[in-house]
Parts: C-alpha cells; structure tokens; sequence
C-alpha cells in the first residue's frame, strides 16, 4: 500500500492524470515517489508510442503534431515551464546566483524564455516527424524514459538550492539504493530500446547541466531540473534522429 501510494505520488508530480490525496504522510511516501520516476517516464513513453499507432492513416506531420500536443498536456507543460523560467534567469541573472533565484521566481516570461520554448518544441516536433516517417515508434519511448531515469540522479548527486523546498525533501528521505536500482533499470530500458549513443550523450548534457547549476547557483531548484528534463528529452530525439540515418 505504502508503495502504491508512492507511485501514484510521482504520476501525480510528473503527469497530469487525475491522481488526488486527501492525506498521506507526505515527507517519506513523496521520497519514496523517486523510486518511480522511470516508471512514469516508460508511461508517457508508451502513450506516446500509442499516440502515433493511432495516428498512422494521416500524415507524418498531423501525426507528429498530435504526438507532441499529447506530450505537453499529459505533463501540464510542467517541464516547460521550468525550462522557460531557467532560460530567463539565466540570461537576466548575469552571473548573479540570488539575482537568477529572484527571476525564477517571477512569473512573467520574458523574450528569452518564449524563444527558448519555441525552439525546444520545434526540435521536438522535427525528431518526432522523422522518427514516425521512418515507422520507428518504439523510439518515442526512449526520451521521456531517459529523463525521468536521470532526474533522480542529479536529484540525489546536487544540492538543493532552497531547504525547504520540495526538492530537498524528497532527496532527505529517499531510500536511495532502490531509487538507483530504479533507475539503472529505467536506464538499460532506454539503452535496449535506443542505443548506446543516445545515452552516453544525454549523460554527458545532464553532466553538463549539473556543472552549470553548481557555478551559477551552488545547486539546483524546481525550475532547473524540470528545464533538465526538456533538454534531455530533447538531445535524446536528435540523437535518436541521426542514428536513423
């Protein structure tokens, strides 16, 4: 029981399916949600998969446009966001760690954050044409898998910005050896399914996501890992793309 509530606690964080608790006790069952983040992650990945099945009689573009509409929503554009916020900061932020805390906080976008999320969705949109022209469905499972097996890692491997934020609490009371058993299982998933090459260059961007937060900030937040979770899944498509060729 303490399990299931757990995974519909991570369902709940990283999707928008209709997942509700009147009460559970949040800090150790939240924890314990880590464990099912590649779990979540293959679920949106399957779905996605069935997206494309069901579209196949239109075109690669509709098709490909009806994938990526359903991404967005079945996640509330949740990642997004962070993404948009991160960029902002980012720029706005010249190097400054509270003034970048400060911008992540606000919650108007400004041009950075509309251009970075236009061009995250167009390479999105391109990967996914190309990989539904080339009738390789099963890759769509790959990206969204591989982030949400990774997410954990810099999780657990980065310190929180914020104490008591919802990200510190979760690392506090992880059980960590069976979230790193989760993950290496969601990992070799990613690898059978996609290939070697995808993953060793995702591992290598979120590595490099993880030195850029620990620079500008000393850690990460909410907003940087969700921002990490689009960039993954985003370098996951291309290189998914260029070993189809």
């Amino acid at each position: 029981m303490k399990y299931m509530q757990s995974a519909l606690v991570a369902l709940q964080f990283l999707t928008q399916v209709p997942v509700f608790f009147k009460d559970y006790p949040k800090d150790k069952t939240a924890a314990a949600s880590l464990i099912f983040y590649p779990s979540v992650g293959a679920l949106i990945g399957l779905a996605l998969v069935i997206v494309a099945g069901l579209s196949v009689h239109a075109s690669t573009m509709v098709s490909a446009a009806l994938v990526l509409t359903f991404w967005v929503v079945i996640t509330g554009a949740l990642h997004l966001d962070g993404l948009a916020d991160s960029c902002d900061a980012w720029i706005g932020g010249h190097g400054n760690k509270q003034r970048t805390l400060d911008i992540m906080q606000d919650p108007c976008s400004g041009p950075i954050a509309v251009v970075m999320l236009v061009c995250t969705l167009l390479v999105k949109f391109t990967a996914i044409a190309a990989i539904l022209e080339a009738s390789q469905y099963w890759l769509l499972l790959v990206a969204p898998l591989l982030a949400r097996s990774l997410l954990p890692l810099l999780l657990l491997f980065t310190p929180y910005v914020r104490p008591q934020g919802i990200g510190s609490k979760l690392v506090r009371h992880a059980p960590r050896q069976k979230v790193y058993i989760a993950c290496a299982a969601g990992i070799v998933l990613a690898y059978i399914v996609g290939s070697l090459l995808v993953l060793l260059i995702s591992c290598v961007v979120l590595y490099g996501l993880r030195v850029m937060m620990i620079k500008r900030l000393e850690g990460l937040t909410g907003d940087t890992a969700g921002a990490s979770i689009e960039i993954i899944e985003s370098i996951a498509l291309i290189s998914l793309v260029f070993g189809l060729s």
